[in-house]
Order: C-alpha cells, then sequence, then structure tokens
C-alpha cells in the first residue's frame, strides 16, 4: 500500500515524481541524487516525535487514549473500505454520503489523496516485485516498508502509471474535490480535530492531545500500513499461489483490521472481502456489509468457493 513523506506538524503530501539515474557522475553520485532528503528529515522528525509521545501515554487521560485509538481505526477504514476496496480495485459501490465520509477519513490517514494512492495502487498490483512496483519488495524489508519514500520513484514506476487508465478516479467529483483541497483537509482531518476534541470536551492539555492523538496516532498508522508492503510480502503462507510473493500474515491482519490476507488480496484482488474467510480477523469487511445494510454500499465483488479451491489446487502452496 502507497503511504507519505511526512514529519511532526507538517508534510508534504506528493512524493517527488523525477527520476535520477546515475550516469558519468558515478553510481554513488547517482543515488545520492536520487535520495528525497526532504522526506528524509521529516519522516526522522515524525517519528522522533512519536517516541517522545510514548512518554506522555503514562499522564494522559484514559478518554484521550480511547479518542486516538478510535481516530486510528477512523483513519484506517479510510485507506482500507475508501482508498483500497473503493477506489483502487473497485470491488463494491458506495453512495455519495459514504464515498465523502471515506474521503475525509481518508484525509485523517494522511497517505497521498486518493488518486494518487489507487494510481500507485494498481501500478503496484500490475507489477508487483518489479522496477514498477513503487515498494517492491525485492528490494529488500526496509525498503518496501520505508526507504522506497526516501528515494525518488523509480522511472518505471511513472511510466506505467501514466499508461494506466484512471477515468473512473476522475470521474468522481469526491476524488476530485479531496484531491483539490487535499492540504486543507488533511490539516483539518490529521492534525486539528484530533488535537482539538481532546482539550475542548474534556480537558486533557493541548501538548498530550496534539502529541498523542495526531503524532503517535499517525505514526503508528503509516508504519501499519507499510507493513502490508513489507512484511506481508515476505513472511507467511501462501495457500493460493505459491509463485507470487505476498502472504498470508496474521499479525498483519490484525494491525490493519483486516488487510494481511495478502496472498488471497493478490490472487482476486477484485474480492470486496480481501480474504477467503469473510468476516474472520476483517473489521474492514463487516464495516462494508453494515454500509449495504444501511442501503449505503451495493455491488460486493466476491471470488466463488469453486473459484478459490481449483486455484488453491492449480497453484497454492499446500497450506491451509
Amino acid at each position: 500500500m502507497p503511504g507519505p513523506a511526512a514529519a511532526a506538524g507538517h508534510v508534504p503530501h506528493r512524493s517527488a515524481e523525477g527520476q535520477a539515474r546515475p550516469g558519468a557522475e558515478g553510481a554513488g553520485q547517482g543515488w545520492r541524487r536520487r535520495i528525497v532528503w526532504r522526506n528524509v528529515v521529516l519522516l526522522g522528525l515524525l517519528h522522533a516525535a512519536a517516541l517522545y509521545a510514548l512518554a506522555l501515554v503514562p499522564a494522559a487521560r484514559p478518554l484521550t487514549l480511547l479518542w486516538a485509538y478510535f481516530c486510528f481505526l477512523l483513519n484506517a477504514l479510510g485507506v482500507t473500505a475508501g482508498a483500497h476496496r473503493l477506489w483502487s480495485h473497485r470491488s463494491y459501490k458506495a453512495k455519495l454520503p459514504l464515498r465523502i465520509f471515506l474521503a475525509a477519513a481518508n484525509s485523517m490517514a494522511f497517505q497521498n489523496d486518493i488518486f494518487e494512492w489507487a494510481r500507485d495502487h494498481r501500478v503496484h498490483h500490475k507489477y508487483s516485485e518489479t522496477d514498477a512496483d513503487p515498494h517492491n519488495a525485492r528490494r529488500g524489508f526496509f525498503f518496501s516498508h520505508i526507504g522506497w519514500l526516501f528515494v525518488r520513484k523509480h522511472q518505471d514506476v511513472i511510466e506505467k502509471g501514466r499508461k494506466l487508465d484512471l477515468t473512473d478516479l476522475l470521474a468522481d467529483p469526491v476524488v476530485r474535490f479531496q484531491r483539490k483541497y487535499y492540504k486543507i483537509t488533511v490539516a483539518l482531518m490529521c492534525f486539528l480535530i484530533p488535537t482539538m476534541v481532546p482539550w475542548c470536551f474534556w480537558g486533557e492539555s493541548l501538548w498530550n492531545s496534539y502529541f498523542l492523538a495526531s503524532i503517535l496516532r499517525y505514526t503508528i498508522s503509516l508504519n501499519i500500513t507499510w507493513l502490508v508492503n513489507s512484511a506481508a510480502h515476505m513472511y507467511g503462507n501462501r495457500p493460493y499461489d505459491k509463485h507470487i510473493s505476498p502472504r498470508q500474515n496474521l499479525l498483519v491482519t490484525l494491525g490493519t483490521i483486516g488487510e494481511g490476507f495478502h496472498n488471497y488480496h493478490h490472487t482476486f484482488p477484485f474480492d470486496y472481502s480481501s480474504s477467503e474467510f469473510g468476516l474472520n480477523f476483517n473489521p474492514t469487511t463487516w464495516f462494508i456489509d453494515l454500509m449495504c445494510w444501511l442501503g449505503l454500499a451495493t455491488d460486493r465483488r466476491r471470488a466463488t468457493k469453486p473459484m478459490i479451491e481449483a486455484r488453491k489446487a492449480r497453484t497454492g502452496d499446500g497450506s491451509s
């Protein structure tokens, strides 16, 4: 899954699009030119601020910690049910009120706007584990987890991304609005609202509110999302397709509210549940099903049982 270049308090929402390839200046100098030092510094500051925030936890009010976790769940849904399953894969349809909610939750997640997130994720699926994959796991755990944000995109990522048909994204006025006003919505949803609610409603200090409900919550959510790119491509079994890198990883599933069934997801990317097991360990699926029950979502796409069993028999590793 995509993620942003970020820092405490101010975070750029666009990753650099240019590409500097090493030439006559030598590989070392070329590599240095490819590093996005702004992202290195800002992400470093963000993680340092998050470590400091951990020291504030014992002094925080319990309601503040519960609020931070609630914000974590909201921004997770903005990614899992929103940018991922709805806009990237079109695995179900959502009516306007639900799309507005998911776009707001996605801005709280601050992992690039919906258009950019979905574009890069489609490239990741189509060209997985190649130079056109934004966070190619073949380049190692560190690169696929966070290192890909420290360097400029490989030229193949840019070129392949430009060739994708993204008209469905641009046709959605919610996606266009969020992209146009992304900085404003991020400032409001990711930082201002999470900080102000504990301060205004139950007297938490502004300092604790900012560092716990904004900075710590945001940093944890980023790293949990990045584990889908790293850990879920390296550790686990492959019951559906042993020929691809993505794995089933229970710990990632628990952290990402349902996104760790990654071998299944890359085998059947159109399935709205991203898992063979439906509601098991999959709060995002619970949410989508609830939205369907409320009439806010329709047309859930699902892989059939015969299709799944046939694929397991043909390409699976024999695990359950």
